[in-house]
């Protein structure tokens, strides 16, 4: 009797209605899992593949103790123990018996498995706060993630390139010369970024990562994103560059058509990081298509027996490929006054903005609070509004645009621009990087913009309505940038906005002289 057929015995046992009526069992190609009440158990497949052996029961034993010991680090509230299946001397099985163990299984406190995020991104647009919490818990596992090797990380992005490719072309899926050019692109992004990569791996940006992060392998515990299922089998294949990892959540969001959200990872995980992963982004394309291309691949192994899933690899492939040529960044500016809804139009521009996941938004209300080392909702002393700090945001924010276009990435920035300088100066950052720049002032009445900023809570502004009033009496100066109404409602304004946004992307708009 094989492994495997030995195996089918035990897997009658677990799902057996006589002795586990509630049991449901899930099966993978690596695994089988076993859920029943409060419990669930997870078998290895007695499997040979070229990443990974679990053919015999002291290498499965191994895996599963060190997939407890992988998993415990992200998910300590799922991962209890490796338990012994036992055959007693009458022959009968037991889970955890005092007979000799025939096969180990991972036991897990059990989850709602409607709360796993790609369900979650299935059903509506996730919340603003759920986002946030999702890029907090992988900002912090990056964190606390063990330091590795970075050069052999970086040598095994081409080998996974031409494995995606050789599947692709054997599965007689998708079209030839789609797949050729998938290929072709990749592997010139490789040659365009490696240098970058050698560079963030000896800055300490290549990490023991989750490494297998898209949403089905993120739960919500609560209120919280729990991180599980990491790669257990193979350290190398969880050892990557952190914003490889950051790369499956948001690609995947962008497949479900959650592009918000997508962009609002992106955003998030970057301002809760180190300044230097902006220095990274270029990196984006060809990581987002890699994790899209890895997850066709995935499908395509299911398909023969699993015909649904084809439209989803499909999706998935069409991705990669989206990814992979990104077009030219742009840049927007977003000016106005306090309360004229600029950061609520940057959040709903940003997603929209080639190429993918959106543009990088950098604010000023949020740079002066990075400056002074406070929370964003922390309120900063007047000093901290001193025409010299002011000054300095702005040449910060400047310099961060500059940056972030230079490696291909898209920026709104979000200021008041109430000074000519200021506004020249910012279009003066498009015109050296020979970028598209839309320059957009949002205008309203004082009654408006007091209310709004009267109902603020838990935002990086320390604008009141006193210095509302004040910003009224403020000289404009000559506005050579679209000015919009921003006296409705947000989603009146954002489709205003865009089509000015779009008109002066494409180049429709003459740029007025600087």
């Amino acid at each position: 009797m094989t492994e495997g057929q030995a195996q089918e015995e035990i897997f009658t046992f677990l799902a057996d209605p006589a002795q586990h009526p509630h049991v449901r069992r899930i099966d993978t190609h690596a695994a089988a899992v076993f859920l029943e009440g409060a419990r669930a158990l997870k078998i290895k497949r007695a499997v040979r593949f070229p990443f990974l052996d679990y053919s015999t029961l002291a290498k499965r034993k191994a895996a599963c103790e060190e997939e407890i010991r992988v998993n415990r680090r992200f998910a300590p509230e799922i991962y209890r123990r490796v338990v012994p299946i036992t055959r007693s001397a009458d022959g009968s099985l037991s889970i955890g018996g005092d007979g000799t163990p025939v096969e180990f299984a991972i036991e897990m406190n059990r989850f709602d498995e409607r709360q796993t995020l790609d369900h979650v991104a299935e059903a509506g647009p996730p919340d603003a706060a759920l986002v946030d919490a999702i890029a907090d818990t992988i900002a912090a596992s990056h964190a606390t993630a063990p330091l590795a090797p970075g050069p052999a990380w970086v040598e095994t992005i081409l080998p996974i390139i031409s494995d995606n490719t050789t599947e692709f072309r054997t599965a007689g899926r998708f079209p030839v010369a789609a797949i050729d050019r998938l290929d072709e692109a990749s592997r010139v992004a490789v040659s365009r970024v490696r240098d970058l990569l050698h560079g963030r791996s000896r800055n300490g940006f290549v990490r023991r990562c989750h490494g297998d992060l898209h949403l089905a392998n993120i739960v919500l515990i609560g209120p919280k994103p729990v991180l599980f299922d990491a790669i257990e089998f193979d350290p190398v294949i969880a050892t990557t560059d952190v914003l490889y990892d950051l790369a499956f959540p948001v690609m995947d969001f962008i497949r479900y058509d959650r592009d918000d959200a997508a962009n609002a990872l992106l955003n998030a995980y970057l301002l809760r990081t180190a300044c230097e992963n902006l220095d990274g982004l270029a990196l984006l394309p060809l990581f987002l298509s890699l994790r899209a291309a890895i997850r066709a691949k995935v499908l395509l192994a299911r398909a023969s027996s699993e015909p649904a899933v084809m439209p989803a690899a499909r999706s998935y492939f069409a991705l990669a490929l989206r990814a992979i040529s990104p077009p030219p960044p742009v840049l927007v500016a977003i000016g106005g006054l306090s309360g004229t809804g600029k950061s609520i139009l940057a959040r709903g521009v940003a997603p929209g903005l080639a190429p993918l996941p959106g543009a990088v938004i950098q604010r000023t209300d949020v740079m002066r609070k990075q400056l002074f080392g406070v929370n964003e909702t922390d309120r900063l002393p007047e000093r901290a509004y001193l025409p010299e700090v002011t000054r300095q945001i702005y040449e910060t924010l400047e310099q961060r645009a500059f940056r972030i276009l230079s490696e291909g990435h898209s920026v709104v920035a979000d200021a008041v621009f109430a000074g000519e300088q200021e506004r020249a100066a910012i279009r003066n950052v498009a015109h050296k990087l020979n970028v598209q720049f839309a320059g957009v002032f949002l205008q309203t009445d004082l009654e408006t913009r007091l209310n709004r900023v009267s109902r603020r809570e838990r935002d990086a502004s320390d604008a009141t309505p006193a210095i509302a009033e004040r910003q009224d009496k403020y000289d404009i100066g000559r506005l050579d940038w679209a000015v919009v109404d921003a006296s409705g409602p947000p989603e009146q304004t954002l489709t205003r906005c865009r089509a000015r946004i779009d008109e002066s992307a494409h180049g429709q708009v003459e740029a007025p002289p600087s």
